[in-house]
């Protein structure tokens, strides 16, 4: 199994927190709730620090976590953290690396973590091959949770692909990026697809603006959270 130091500093605690918060919402979904799709509906939404940062919330609440970078076109992850990794997810759906093989294990205990790999030239494919479904299905006799990062909804067919093999689907939103329309029709799409969505994550909201939770709450815990949204979810100037 090959190995991976994924990050050396703790998060703020406030942001921590509100990972935690999504953690238990899933959570409480239902006791199906195993594999669990992440998607967005836009590039630089976000999606892909939520997806790491709830498989670290479950981690490290105990239970053991795969974490599957499901981004073939474009992952952040395998750019940011993947370093010198040799095999990925691409290299199973081809047959080139056996599971063992390609998964990560990672410095945070419990949490396991396989990367995109090489960019195929048929994502969508094989991510609806029967390939990928075993991989699911080996990962849910493996670990107790399985988070998958997809790629934007609201771009490209992955994500509702992805999600007929998971229990259910986090959408996430940028605050004051998208419309309604669109909003309603993401959701048109992933309920086409079966995709059961459990819920959405709005990113990048600054709660310091009094426009959800108030100047108390906003000034001493949504400062952070925030301008954490801001910072780490801009997948396109280099972060997750």
């Amino acid at each position: 199994m090959q190995t991976v130091n994924i990050r050396a500093n703790r998060m703020p605690y406030q942001v921590q927190e509100a990972f935690k918060t999504l953690r238990s919402n899933v959570e409480f979904s239902g006791n199906d709730m195993r594999a669990i799709c992440v998607t967005s509906a836009l590039p630089n939404d976000g999606k892909s620090t939520v997806s790491f940062e709830l498989a670290c919330a479950f981690a490290e609440s105990g239970r053991s976590t795969l974490l599957i970078d499901a981004d073939l076109r474009k992952s952040v992850m395998r750019r940011n953290i993947a370093g010198g990794v040799e095999f990925g997810l691409t290299h199973f759906l081809i047959g080139k690396a056996q599971f063992d093989e390609a998964v990560c294990e990672t410095n945070v205990r419990g949490l396991h973590i396989l990367f995109a790999g090489q960019f195929p030239p048929n994502p969508s494919e094989l991510l609806g091959s029967k390939r990928f479904q075993s991989l699911v299905a080996q990962a849910r006799k493996a670990y107790d949770v399985v988070i998958i990062d997809t790629p934007p909804v609201g771009s490209v067919i992955d994500a509702a692909v992805v999600s007929r093999t998971c229990d259910g689907v986090v959408l996430v939103l940028r605050d004051r990026t998208i419309s309604y329309r669109l909003a309603q029709q993401i959701q048109t799409q992933l309920n086409q697809a079966g995709a059961k969505i459990l819920g959405v994550v709005l990113n990048g909201v600054d709660l310091s603006s009094n426009r959800y939770y108030g100047h108390y709450y906003g000034k001493y815990y949504g400062s952070y959270y925030g301008n954490y949204g801001k910072k780490s979810s801009s997948e396109g100037s280099g972060n997750r």
